[in-house]
């Protein structure tokens, strides 16, 4: 029976066990997170804004560029998009990481016609982050619209996340649109729902 219980725990990455040691108890780090920081451009000479508020609580923030492909996205974005079934979009995929721990996989995606034969179609960092890009392009972020929801994990994101067993994740839907309402960028955020917490501000407008 204790057996079996230090196993969940263990599962659950709530104590850490090492052959020869003893069992000891992780340190449960839960970061609170303000989506709406991460949109305005950064400063001239400064990390991406996921980097700098990630940051703040002294932990060693940083990203890994996973891919850049065009790809026929999942629905939801397609539709968020405007796009047609089977046609495809420029995503960018990132993994985020803080203090070497994954916490965060990214996946963004792009109209063609928005992305394609930029920066933001090459396998590398952009600087400033996509908000400036985008803005430079003649596509300045106006409007920003989340959904959240609590799912369970699919096997890519068990895996990227290293997350431990019976545990959800959880999904943004991001949508930014420009000028006119027209949408510019979808991504589809995921999360290791133990180590987050999100903080949204309202004003009563």
């Amino acid at each position: 029976t204790v057996q079996k219980a230090l196993q969940l725990l263990k599962d659950e990455r709530l104590v850490v066990g090492r052959a020869g040691a003893a069992v000891t108890v992780r340190e449960h780090r839960q970061w609170t997170v303000r989506p709406a920081a991460y949109m305005a451009p950064a400063e001239p000479g400064e990390p991406y804004r996921w980097v700098t508020e990630s940051s703040q609580g002294g932990a060693g923030a940083r990203s890994e560029l996973l891919e850049v492909a065009e790809v026929v996205p999942p629905a939801d974005v397609a539709d968020a998009l405007g796009l047609a079934m089977g046609c495809t979009a420029l995503l960018r995929g990132q993994l985020l990481l803080t203090d070497d721990e994954p916490v965060e996989l990214v996946k963004s995606y792009y109209p063609l016609d928005v992305a394609r034969d930029t920066a933001i179609a090459t396998r590398r960092r952009i600087k400033g982050g996509t908000p400036m890009l985008l803005a430079d392009l003649g596509y300045p972020p106006r409007l920003t619209v989340d959904k959240v929801s609590a799912r369970v994990p699919t096997q890519e994101q068990y895996r990227a996340l290293r997350l431990p067993s019976n545990l959800p994740v959880l999904r943004t839907l991001r949508v930014v649109y420009s000028d006119d309402e027209r949408p510019i960028e979808a991504s589809v955020l995921v999360k290791a729902g133990h180590l987050y917490e999100l903080r949204y501000e309202f004003t009563a407008d």
